[in-house]
């Protein structure tokens, strides 16, 4: 079976010239509520029956295992490739095809590195609002044999025709608070509220903008559908006992911490990076605009947008391309990416591409894509045939970007 996939992985690479499609990856959570924006069809969100909870999640360009305790199905959590051959379609890991190509599929720098794709991104996508959590970093993580987890949020005004019950994040702790009254909320996990947000401070969430979260950082996301990318890990710890009037298990307070020291509460308080929670200019620093990737003059006499929307970490970044209606343009990077097409329909390449209304669990769709380094610094080549539609993509890349200059 092995060789399969090997010829099979160069072939869809070969096929595609440099550029690979993905099925859908849909990732159910059991303590979310669907937000129901993620364009799946609405009798699919249970489709995985009431035990698994409703699938809130659309993982992008993931070789990232789900991590959704012992009922995870099978490479959940993880994108494939399709290819097609003789009117059949076979489906194969992305992970496989990159642990195959290397170098020729993320680039030589990033599989050097990492021996690996190191990131991914998602949509999530709940109705109500998460509990104030954090992720490890790589030092913390490392004691559970993971790697730390920065991540960012953008929030796609495509996806967000209505808020949900709470567009509201909590992010860090109130400057004066003091360690003790932390450690407190902490130790009274078990007790039912216990309030840990009194401390914290909420900010309104605006679609077409985004938030950066280094670890270490307390946040409780609110109710906006959020593109989401990150690092290659599914780390955290849930430090909020009660949210939206639902008990989170305790066992999720100690999720990030090794067998040995569960009951340990300075541990936990080792994990919350303290000077960056009480950050005076929270906003300041860590919320972000989308910032133009060249003169924006000269990008729309080009025929195109495009920003930066994730630019605060070096584990990743991302952008969000605009092809204006009847143009054709050529775009390059100096990395890998994935993508996914969230408004219009056109040509990327040798590929048709298409923004779905509705999705049913299991089909396939022309909307998300990886493209290889060698294929994103020769050009990318997007038309768009619509007199009236913009093509929007966002698009998603590994550590250290040579292109963003933080």
């Amino acid at each position: 079976m092995e060789t399969t996939t090997q010829t099979l992985a160069h072939k869809a690479l070969e096929q595609g010239q440099g550029i690979l499609r993905l099925a859908p990856t849909w990732v159910p959570r059991s303590f979310c509520v669907p937000g129901r924006r993620i364009k799946l069809h609405p009798d699919d969100y249970y489709v995985l029956g009431g035990i698994r909870g409703g699938i809130d999640e659309r993982w992008l360009s993931s070789t990232t295992p789900a991590k959704n305790g012992p009922l995870t199905g099978e490479n959940e959590g993880l994108s494939m490739v399709v290819f097609g051959e003789n009117g059949q379609e076979t489906q194969f890991l992305l992970k496989d095809a990159i642990d195959e190509l290397q170098g020729d599929l993320i680039g030589d720098r990033l599989w050097n590195e990492h021996k690996s794709w190191p990131m991914y991104s998602k949509f999530f996508d709940n109705m109500g609002p998460l509990p104030h959590h954090l992720h490890h970093n790589d030092e913390q993580a490392a004691l559970i044999g993971q790697l730390g987890k920065p991540e960012a949020y953008y929030f796609p005004p495509q996806l967000n025709n209505h808020g949900g019950d709470f567009p509201y994040t909590f992010i860090g702790i109130a400057p004066g608070t003091t360690k003790e009254q932390i450690k407190e909320c902490l130790m009274n996990f078990t007790k039912g509220d216990n309030k840990i947000t009194n401390y914290s401070m909420a900010y309104r969430l605006e679609p077409g903008t985004g938030w950066d979260v280094p670890p270490g950082l307390l946040h409780a996301p609110g109710s906006l559908c959020t593109y989401e990318p990150q690092k290659a890990s599914d780390v955290f710890a849930m430090y909020q006992s009660l949210v939206n009037e639902a008990i989170v298990p305790e066992e999720l307070l100690w999720n990030g911490t090794p067998q040995d020291r569960i009951g340990d509460y300075d541990l936990l308080m080792e994990a919350i990076d303290w000077d960056l929670n009480v950050d005076p200019h929270m906003m300041a620093n860590r919320y972000m605009v989308p910032k133009p990737v060249h003169d924006q003059a000269d990008m729309e006499a080009a025929g195109y947008v495009e920003n930066w929307v994730c630019y605060l970490s070096n584990d990743f970044s991302a952008k969000e391309l605009t092809v204006m209606p009847g143009q054709t343009v050529t775009i390059k990077d100096s990395a890998a990416y994935g993508l996914i097409v969230m408004q219009g329909h056109g040509k990327m390449g040798v590929w048709d591409i298409e923004t779905p209304a509705l999705i049913r669990y299991g089909q396939l769709t022309n909307d998300e894509f990886f493209v290889s380094e060698k294929a994103a610094m020769a050009g990318v080549v997007i038309t768009n045939p619509s007199n009236t539609d913009p093509i929007v993509m966002l698009k998603h890349f590994g550590p250290n970007n040579p292109d963003l200059k933080a």
